[in-house]
């Protein structure tokens, strides 16, 4: 314990020379920290009651005889270290739930949450003979534990996560240092195919601003760079799309919005940074499928803003930069993609409509039309491609513009499933990844039991009093006579003590508890009383025999 202030010293020296101020002083020094019996106890419990919400379930049976799951995974850095070089050879292994309790609870270890297929590493090859599994039955032995050294299963897929490596950056995850949400990928692509494996990202490196996007973000001067010169454009464009004062006015309130509502939680944005820009508002998508896993199935691309899909994020280091004319191009995208406006404007301008179909019926080749140009151009390009491919229909995909350029990560909503096109030709494409098929069904231990007996917890197996009482029903009767008894005597042992505090309406303090328990065991003092004691009781045998 580190040394008390130097105005403190000569005080904390005195409670070892006497010792009728030693408790009284303690008393002082400790009455903030001091609680009563009824305090302790429900402390005890409300700390229970958190580590059973934190720990649910039942860590009894190791998962690995179950085979392929899609369940909650932890790396144990303790038994499998990750090289000091990472470029090194490492052998990657994963641990399920009871095992990372019963097995590795001691251990330091990385919670990599669902993987898809995969089975438990505990007691294998993956891991040092010296670290067993105590859960499995020993083929061996025919007994529970001891299980190491057997076969791994051969088609787990391990990425960098199990290095506590996450992310595009490569950052070594720190629970308590991280801030913001990372999300995690769908993960059609594994390591070997060039995807990702379910890795987790910061929304600024998928946008490819990086993690730390918003403190530099913060040390830029404003109005400058590209993202200014983007936004300007966007809202000349939608202006001059709109020819309505009521379209400036509805583009200017959300600027202020958030203006406000920066100013009124500055603090909260601290620990969680903003949303880079570009990413999308975490309520507007299900998932997403980054853009190393986009790459390593290229032909999702094209469902980039169709039903079921957002926009494209585009990864700012693939984009266009300033040079090649990315803020005219932006000034086309946008004007293309506002059909609603101009149909505004032609119910209530119709000569200036009947002038704008007459110019662009004349270029067929343009594929741009005005009121009903984006609606006749999605209805041709599917009467050329709606030819039945083995009975089972048009193919979706060949209806679906051309796929963006660049780098770009898939967000998708809840459905999208359903608009993905399973005709002859794109169901093995999506065949491979079960997870585009249908949702996955994730695996979970079962809840503890005696949730009624957990003081009212949602989950758990009861407190630590109520399984020590169920303990001592099943402890032979001689045992509990036994235990009886020390309870008993202790209770004896520690009643005059506890009597003199509830007679004067003391708390005790923990120096008062441990110097009571040094005297029962004989500490110090203590010793000398007890020597004294029995000097006196030699003196009254001594005359009790002179009778």
């Amino acid at each position: 314990m580190d040394a008390p202030p130097a105005p403190n010293a000569s005080f904390t020296e005195q409670p070892s020379q006497t010792s009728g101020p030693s408790r009284t002083q303690s008393f002082s020094q400790q009455s903030d920290s001091s609680q009563t019996a009824a305090e302790f106890i429900n402390s005890q419990l409300q700390l229970e009651a958190d580590a059973r919400e934190a720990l649910p379930y039942k860590f009894e049976k190791c998962t690995n005889p179950i085979g392929k799951l899609r369940q909650q995974i932890f790396s144990c850095l303790t038994c499998s270290p990750p090289p000091a070089n990472l470029s090194d050879p490492y052998t990657a292994a994963g641990v399920c739930y009871s095992c990372s309790i019963s097995c590795h609870g001691e251990h330091t270890l990385v919670e990599l949450f669902n993987k898809r297929d995969f089975v438990c590493d505990c007691g294998t090859t993956r891991l040092p003979a010296t670290s067993h599994c105590t859960l499995r039955v020993n083929s061996e032995t025919n007994t529970k534990g001891s299980v190491h050294s057997e076969e791994p299963a051969p088609d787990n897929s391990y990425n960098q996560n199990f290095k506590n490596r996450f992310c595009g950056c490569e950052c070594d995850y720190d629970a308590y240092a991280q801030k913001g949400t990372m999300f995690q990928c769908l993960g059609i692509g594994t390591t070997e195919t060039g995807g990702c494996g379910e890795d987790w990202w910061h929304p600024g490196c998928l946008v490819g601003l990086g993690p730390n996007w918003d403190e530099e973000s913060e040390r830029k001067p404003k109005n400058e760079g590209l993202l200014e010169s983007i936004a300007e454009v966007a809202e000349a464009v939608v202006n001059e799309k709109s020819g309505d004062t009521n379209t400036e006015v509805a583009n200017n309130e959300p600027a202020v919005a958030p203006t406000e509502t920066l100013a009124a939680g500055e603090e909260a944005e601290e620990e969680d940074p903003p949303l880079p820009p570009g990413f999308p508002e975490e309520d507007a998508f299900e998932g997403f499928i980054c853009y190393k896993c986009v790459e390593a199935n290229p032909w999702i691309k094209r469902y980039a803003g169709t039903p079921g899909f957002l926009a494209p994020v585009f990864r700012r280091s693939t984009a266009p930069s300033p040079e090649t004319g990315v803020l005219g191009k932006t000034e086309e995208l946008i004007a293309s993609h506002l059909p609603i406006m101009k149909k505004r404007k032609a119910d209530d301008d119709e000569e200036s409509v009947a002038s704008k179909r007459h110019k662009d019926e004349t270029p067929a080749t343009s594929g741009e039309s005005s009121t009903e140009g984006p609606a006749q151009t999605d209805n041709v390009v599917p009467t050329e491609a709606a030819v039945p491919e083995d009975g089972k229909g048009p193919c979706k995909l060949n209806t679906l513009p051309p796929a963006p350029t660049g780098q770009i990560s898939l967000f998708f909503k809840d459905d999208f499933r359903e608009h993905l096109c399973r005709c002859s030709s794109c169901f093995p494409l999506l065949q491979p990844h079960e997870q585009l098929l249908e949702e996955e069904e994730l695996y979970e231990p079962s809840v503890s039991d005696n949730e009624e007996e957990a003081g009212g917890s949602t989950v758990g197996s009861g407190s630590i009093y109520d399984r020590g009482e169920s303990a001592l029903k099943n402890v032979d009767r001689v045992r509990a006579i036994e235990g009886v008894m020390a309870y008993n005597h202790l209770k004896d042992k520690l009643k005059p003590f506890f009597q003199q505090f509830a007679e004067s309406g003391q708390a005790i303090s923990a120096e008062d508890i441990k110097a009571h328990f040094a005297k029962m065991r004989g500490d110090e003092q203590a010793i000398k009383d007890a020597g004294e004691g029995a000097k006196r009781e030699t003196d009254n045998r001594k005359e009790q025999g002179g009778y």
